[in-house]
């Protein structure tokens, strides 16, 4: 599979020949769908909590004679029926955390990046190297890119330049090649590489990455 790489105007300069193990790979909604649900699930943190009349602060002594009053009987003031008192099947501290194979990741992120390479919103540029922060330059970037709601650039490596450079760009994200996740690629409506962090993925992501992973 080829890709038209561009350069920073936004012109077709050349092409590259990509891994169909990584960029042509048939879309798999449901493994797709399974891998976003537990990367979601994974970032809950779990530590809603109520307390329940045992746990709650109060005096323990009945409130008023058992009979004679006239009244429903009570016998604490930390009765979930009182204001005040504990809290009846409320939350509690858990783990939300799933798991997922690693095959199933890696087939899910891969079917990913190829339904971003079909649809024409992997724009892959010669380079991204820059010296010192400038917005100006990555917002032109992603103009020639075309225009996006959300664009994920991806880098080989850090580059503290180009991360500080986008933070001011609503809807621009920065990730390196060996974090990025699922989650990343199927939020981002625009995907902005330099034919570097192609490599990089495809020595990720490939058949000798995953050949590695197996072994």
């Amino acid at each position: 599979m080829k890709i038209p790489v561009h350069n920073l105007k936004g012109e077709t300069v050349d092409e590259v020949d990509v891994e169909d193990a990584v960029f042509d790979v048939p879309f798999r909604p449901a493994v797709v769908h399974q891998a976003v649900t537990c990367l979601l699930a994974n970032r809950r943190q779990g530590t809603a909590a109520t307390k329940t009349r045992s746990e709650v602060s109060g005096s323990t002594r009945k409130l008023y004679s058992q009979k004679g009053t006239g009244r429903a009987r009570r016998g604490s003031i930390k009765s979930p029926l009182l204001r005040g008192g504990g809290i009846v099947f409320g939350p509690s501290p858990r783990s939300y955390r799933q798991r997922m194979p690693k095959k199933m990741r890696r087939l899910a992120f891969v079917c990913a990046l190829s339904e971003k390479a079909r649809e024409g919103a992997l724009w892959v540029v010669d380079s991204l190297e820059m010296e010192r922060p400038r917005t100006s330059e990555v917002a032109s970037i992603i103009a020639s890119a075309g225009k996006s709601s959300s664009t994920l650039i991806l880098v080989p490596e850090s580059q503290p330049a180009l991360s500080l450079s986008a933070q001011n760009i609503e809807g621009a994200t920065v990730r390196q090649c060996s974090v990025v996740s699922t989650l990343d690629v199927m939020s981002s409506q625009r995907l902005i590489l330099p034919v570097a962090a192609l490599r990089k993925i495809e020595e990720i992501w490939g058949s000798k990455g995953s050949s590695d992973e197996s072994a």
